[in-house]
């Protein structure tokens, strides 16, 4: 018989192929996570993952198993969030932050409909910088955030990316990459960085400003700034370049600035976080009142 702990290890170390995240997500030790999985596969006789020190991917048959019970364990979450908000009802004030206008727009949608849902239940949305975002939830200021990935921090929730968009380097209009169509990010080797501040996770100021491209050309990392219009007076003053979402030519369109797209480079995510203690049946029926308005994550033009 499968036992529920083990469902829900195997789910999670699917989904982070990390075992340490794991452990955290689900508050264990990454101990336990390895003998749970471990106990599984000798009872299922093969194995789910591969784990080599530098990865860990599913197996051909961890796949399948995924595929045939994740379906079946949505449907028995989705059961069990209903009869508690049958039995406690979802009323009460649901505080959203959103970092930047595309953001705000998609907070938009994704409010009206968990209001369509949930009608006694109210939704205040607000703008946050994106170094106000974990504070603003650490504080019970805001319970929810829709922001941009990865948010890695220790007592933060992290919910499923809604959004996938394009990367696109933002230059001052007179630099030579102006005059070009696209750019590599090997190129991030030809230029100074800008930084987002120290206050945000390290994941996601390595993922913002890397310190060298994928082939090991070294970097050259510039000064933080603490806004993305502070950011972008400072490329248009010719201090550097800054890595943006796609997004950003269309909503912050500048004389000074130019936005050049990547032909090579992953995409941003963005979804929403919560922390630990405001992760109640109100913010996750807001995370399915927005998945239920994207039903997949979508590549942003």
């Amino acid at each position: 018989m499968l036992e529920r702990h083990e469902l829900e290890v195997f789910l999670t170390l699917a989904e982070e192929l990390h075992f340490g995240r794991t452990a955290e997500r689900l508050h264990v030790s990454t101990a336990r996570v390895s003998q749970t999985v471990a106990k599984l596969e000798r009872r299922m006789g093969m194995p789910l993952f591969h784990r080599t020190s530098r990865r860990v991917e599913l197996s051909s048959m961890g796949q399948q198993f995924l595929e045939e019970v994740s379906p079946a364990w949505s449907r028995i979450t989705e059961a069990y969030e209903r009869a508690v908000q049958a039995g406690k009802g979802l009323t009460g004030l649901l505080r959203i932050a959103f970092t930047g206008p595309a953001a705000g727009q998609l907070l938009a949608g994704a409010k009206q409909a968990f209001r369509m849902r949930h009608p006694d239940c109210e939704v205040e949305i607000k703008e946050a910088h994106l170094p106000q975002v974990l504070p603003w939830l650490r504080e019970g200021e805001v319970d929810i955030a829709l922001t941009r990935y990865p948010m890695r921090e220790k007592g933060i929730v992290t919910g499923p990316v809604l959004v996938r968009e394009a990367r696109m380097l933002a230059v001052p209009a007179e630099h030579p990459f102006a005059r070009r169509t696209t750019v590599s990010v090997e190129d991030l080797a030809r230029v100074t960085l800008l930084q987002i501040p120290e206050t945000l996770p390290e994941p996601l100021r390595r993922d913002q400003a890397p310190s060298q491209t994928p082939a090991g050309k070294p970097i050259k990392l510039g000064p933080p700034a603490m806004t993305l219009n502070e950011t972008l007076t400072l490329v248009g003053a010719g201090e550097g370049a800054f890595i943006v979402a796609a997004h950003t030519r269309r909503y912050l369109a500048r004389p000074d600035v130019a936005y050049i797209p990547f032909t090579d480079a992953t995409p941003v995510n963005w979804g929403l976080i919560s922390s630990i203690d405001s992760a109640t049946a109100r913010t996750r029926a807001f995370n399915e009142a927005a998945l239920s308005l994207l039903q997949t994550p979508k590549p942003h033009p």
